[in-house]
């Protein structure tokens, strides 16, 4: 006599991780996809510039940061500086 065959199951499925995004739409010329994230680690900066009207934000970045902490950084500096001119006397 034998011993009975255990079913087994399959190993869990790994989700799919996506990629976040390294290029944004500029808030300026309202072109797509033309903003580009470099991460300089070793100097602690983010920069976002644009290709097509050479916008630029400088940003300081810490370990944990992704590109697209950069861009939502310099689209709250524009919204800040908007309503700073907007304040009515």
């Amino acid at each position: 006599m034998g011993r009975r065959k255990t079913k087994r199951k399959a190993p869990p499925r790994r989700k799919v991780l996506h990629e976040l995004d390294k290029q944004f739409n500029c808030p300026f010329c309202n072109n797509l996809q033309c903003c580009d994230v470099v991460m300089d680690k070793l100097r602690n900066t983010g920069r976002i510039t644009c290709r097509e009207c050479n916008e630029s934000y400088k940003t300081k970045i810490i370990s944990l940061s992704e590109p697209v902490d950069v861009y939502n950084d310099w689209i709250d500096a524009c919204e800040m500086a908007n309503t700073a001119n907007n304040v009515m006397p």
